[in-house]
């Protein structure tokens, strides 16, 4: 047994360092250094491989297919932009969701960014391209990645490019004039998009029923779990990390933002959505859900559920526990809480666990 967990280690510890070492280089850059209020900002990403070898990018975290993460991190001095794009729950990715660079090779992007992000000032910007996630650069992560004591886990790894700058001015009175959707639904409510059909609507109330007393049960657990013993929980330790009380009462917050939003707040689903995603959500416009092919496939409950994805997607809103994807499925998601328990708080596949809590865990 100690020397297959050894050939483990020795595996992982490979596939670590060969993701640390990843050669793909990322740059943004402009055609322009200046814009008006009335002129989109569009840049150009770059993703190059200068490197001796084929290098792997997840697609998820490019623009191919449109953008559809947060990929840039946008500044004006002390004034960041809101991404206010969507968040997916998708599933844990295989080797086909990744580009493959060959040496030598680059692949470029234009992205509009007024169209993506609430640029808060005019001023000068600084903008890179910056992601973080597990298994940014290698599938074989989340296939391989034990949890367990005596194996290393799967960290996240960052890509980031440099600077480039732009002045860029914002017209205030089409920020002021800016209207988010009206949601036509009573607090404490769920209700429809004309796209859904009987039964999808039927197959979501039971769903949403159940995200309500997951979210509940979450919240009820860890606010009334012996003080004494937190440190104890395997549950809590299994999804969000080693125990400190100021990381519990964060989980604590959160599970209540959630719950308080499933039960108190008008909940819109939308069943548009034709793509193998379980859902996504803008996070900036509560509390409307869009549900995608893999939720009407899911089981009701357990784990990967229809009810889990409602907890997912409910977190995501920025005015309950703005919560990310820094990694997708069970595996990548208990190697985050063992990697790093500040960034298990942070995302969103976490939450769903700890509160499908499937397997059981006390």
């Amino acid at each position: 047994m100690t020397n297959k967990l050894t050939k483990a280690s020795l595996l992982l510890s490979a596939l670590f360092a060969a993701q640390a070492m990843a050669g793909i280089k990322a740059t943004v850059t402009l055609d322009k250094s200046s814009f008006r209020a009335n002129e989109d900002v569009v840049v150009r990403l770059t993703f190059s491989n200068p490197d001796t070898t084929p290098q792997k990018l997840l697609k998820w975290y490019t623009p191919a297919g449109g953008v559809k993460e947060n990929l840039f991190s946008i500044t004006a001095g002390n004034e960041a932009a809101e991404y206010t794009g969507i968040h997916i729950k998708r599933p844990a990715p295989t080797a086909a969701d990744y580009l493959t660079l060959q040496p030598g090779q680059s692949v470029s992007y234009k992205v509009e960014l007024t169209s993506l992000y609430d640029l808060p000032v005019s001023g000068n910007y600084e903008i890179r391209y910056q992601v973080e996630t597990a298994g940014l650069h290698n599938p074989a992560l989340f296939n391989t990645a034990q949890v367990n004591t005596n194996i290393p886990v799967a960290p996240t790894s960052e890509l980031k490019s440099d600077v480039a700058f732009a002045q860029i001015e914002v017209d205030t009175r089409l920020k002021a004039n800016v209207e988010r959707p009206m949601l036509q639904t009573m607090a404490g409510s769920v209700s429809y998009s004309a796209n859904c059909s009987a039964s999808q609507k039927s197959t979501i109330a039971t769903a949403f029923a159940s995200a309500k007393t997951y979210a509940s049960g979450a919240y009820n657990y860890l606010n009334t779990y012996p003080s004494a013993t937190r440190a104890n929980s395997t549950r809590y330790k299994t999804w969000f990390g080693t125990y400190s009380s100021t990381n519990w009462a964060k989980a604590t917050t959160n599970f209540n933002k959630i719950n308080s939003a499933l039960v108190n707040q008008a909940v819109v689903f939308d069943c548009g959505c034709t793509d193998s995603y379980f859902a996504y959500v803008y996070p900036s416009q509560p509390y409307k859900i869009y549900v995608c092919s893999a939720f009407w496939s899911a089981p009701n409950t357990g784990t990967d559920s229809k009810a889990g994805t409602i907890v997912h997607e409910t977190s995501h809103f920025t005015v309950v526990a703005a919560t990310d994807d820094l990694a997708y499925g069970q595996t990548a998601a208990k190697s985050l809480a063992k990697s790093s328990p500040t960034k298990a708080l942070k995302n969103a596949d976490s939450h769903e666990y700890f509160a499908e809590n499937t397997p059981a865990q006390n």
